[in-house]
């Protein structure tokens, strides 16, 4: 190979990327619902004809990390049959899922009669019918309560929508005109990455883009060997609890057992308990939760593609939280999903200090709420997820008010895009300092409080949250960080603090508080700089009380001094009184 065809192997790696980035825009900027264009919930991706990764836009890793199981569904399920303009749908989540609102769209590429490569896209829809309003919920018992499903079927023929599958999804859906909206932008958007490759292919020719297919697996899988040398060898194990089953009350017992070598790495959740209801993660999602982490510790800033990822393997045995098979619900997925990205995450983190910080919030706090707009007769939904805070790490505090891990390249929607288009009010939103965090030499970041207020004579919340009962966890003395809940405001009632709640009937002046929690804290809180401490105090972050009882650190009350004579000695006193 010359030089020359070097050069022109990258450029066309690079066309490929741009492709992707081009179709991620498209459909954010043409989509109907908010969950879209303002959350940026979904991801695009790009395979060879044999469904490996040649390159992904930035969006949901949960999503992002499941696209070449999307592709080799339709692969087995159509091989051969597939023809130039086809689109195939498909949201059944245990072969290449997550829940059924994410539909994955995916388009061939077609050169002459060869099938070049796989166009993909996957996006949350707002409503695909089920027991309740937005499809999923926290108290489904079996996949068929949760809306419909779309078991990879042709949802374009060879360029012309497929009408009677259109219709299917129109008569199932609380929402269709969204639902439409965000379909037909999902495939409009699919088209400008196929013209892209079309242009490569008639600048390059059809051998040097397979050519440049072909060096991008190698070439990642190169670079993820050269990256697993750097990481320290051994078996590496965490263990955990889920809040609960799905369902009741009682938690679930999980656990991973990390095998890195030069030449593989292993995450095998043998051992972990099974759930009851919707929180299961199917295997698919499991392996993109693990996929987080691993690029976290290997090379956070590489070009994904499937080389990158063959030396992973994920070990989940059916039946587990990590693994359901059908008809198991899935519908709050990221609960189970989650704890597979942060298992592994507690396990290296002590070990690889400059790559992971402690535990964070975790759960997406996912929210539903929605009714009927009485001003307009047509129907609302608020569908997002909720920021938090962040874990500490060796050598500084931890983030505030960031998505959890699993949502990634998410945005918060803006309060007044909702504000203006819906009938509620958000009466409040501002960091959660009312919980604290986790502290520590280096304390954890701040989760955020957002208040609804329903402006409608009816509406309908729903609401999952994880790392209630078991918070967040510190590293290396670091205290643990706090917990994510809910509170719930009814006019004549008294508030009730929730965890997991499905369609509650809400009246106009009711309103839910959304309360996620700080992250875990790293290091001894007594290790801390007074001076931090003190800042902390300043910008209301912490109490002055927290600030002597804690870390230590006694403030004159009226100028915020610090008292170094006293630090000195109460510091020495809780030294003492905590080793013992």
């Amino acid at each position: 190979m010359s030089k020359k065809d070097i050069f022109t192997l990258e450029i066309i790696k690079n066309g490929l990327i741009t492709a992707n980035e081009e179709m991620f825009y498209a459909f954010g900027r043409t989509a109907k619902s908010p969950v879209i264009y303002e959350v940026l919930d979904y991801a695009v991706g790009i395979t060879d004809s044999k469904g490996e990764l040649i390159a992904q836009a930035p969006g949901v890793p949960g999503f992002s990390g499941v696209l070449d199981f999307v592709a080799r569904e339709v692969l087995e399920k159509w091989d051969g049959e597939m023809r130039p303009g086809d689109i195939y749908i498909l949201n059944v989540p245990y072969k290449s899922g997550t829940h059924l609102n994410d539909v994955a769209l995916a388009m061939p590429v077609f050169y002459r009669d060869e099938l070049i490569s796989m166009i993909l896209n996957k996006g949350h829809w707002s409503e695909v019918g089920g027991m309740h309003f937005g499809s999923w919920t926290s108290d489904s018992t079996e996949i068929y309560q949760e809306g419909v499903q779309f078991p990879c079927v042709r949802l374009y023929r060879e360029g012309k929508p497929n009408k009677d599958v259109i219709d299917i999804i129109l008569e199932n859906s609380r929402l269709p005109l969204h639902t439409l909206g965000d379909m037909e932008a999902q495939a409009a958007s699919m088209k400008v990455a196929a013209r892209r490759i079309e242009k490569l292919i008639e600048k390059y020719g059809i051998d040097n883009v397979k050519s440049a297919m072909e060096k991008i697996i190698n070439d990642g899988y190169k670079l993820a060997l050269l990256n697993l040398k750097k990481l320290p060898k051994g078996v590496f194990e965490a263990e955990d609890y889920l809040d609960d089953d799905g369902l009741t009350d009682e938690p679930v017992y999980v656990r991973v057992k990390v095998t890195i070598t030069d030449e593989e790495f292993i995450a095998d959740f043998t051992g972990s308990g099974s759930v009851k209801g919707s929180i299961a993660s199917p295997y698919p999602a499991t392996v993109s939760g693990v996929r987080e982490t691993y690029i976290a510790v290997t090379d956070p800033h590489v070009d994904l593609n499937g080389g990158y990822f063959k030396p992973l393997k994920v070990i989940a045995p059916e039946g587990s939280a990590f693994n359901p098979v059908k008809p198991a619900p899935t519908s709050t997925f990221w609960e189970a999903m989650s704890y597979a990205t942060d298992l592994v995450w507690k396990a290296l983190a002590p070990h690889v200090p400059d790559k992971l910080t402690a535990g964070h919030f975790l759960s997406i706090l996912a929210t539903i709420l929605g009714g009927v707009d009485e001003r307009t007769g047509e129907p609302f939904a608020i569908v997002e997820p909720q920021a938090g805070g962040w874990g500490a790490g060796y050598d500084m505090d931890g983030e505030s008010g960031l998505v959890a891990c699993g949502d990634g390249e998410t945005y918060i929607a803006s309060n007044e895009v909702y504000e203006k288009h819906m009938p509620i009010l958000v009466e409040r939103y501002c960091l959660n300092t009312e919980s604290g965090t986790g502290h520590g030499k280096f304390r954890g970041g701040f989760g955020v409080i957002k208040d609804y207020r329903v402006l409608c004579s009816e509406a309908y919340f729903t609401v999952s949250i994880g790392r209630n009962k078991f918070p967040p966890w510190g590293v290396a003395g670091g205290m643990n960080g706090t917990p994510n809940y809910c509170v719930i405001f009814k006019q004549g009632e008294e508030p009730k603090i929730v965890r997991k709640v499905a369609a509650v009937k809400l009246k106009k002046g009711d309103m839910v508080s959304l309360r996620s929690g700080g992250g875990g804290g790293w290091g001894d809180p007594l290790e801390r700089d007074p001076e931090m401490v003190r800042m902390d105090v300043k910008n209301e972050y912490v109490t002055i009380e927290t600030a002597r009882d804690v870390y230590g650190v006694v403030l004159d009350p009226k100028t915020l001094e610090i008292k170094w004579d006293e630090t000195k000695k109460l510091r020495e006193e809780l030294k003492k009184k905590r080793s013992r």
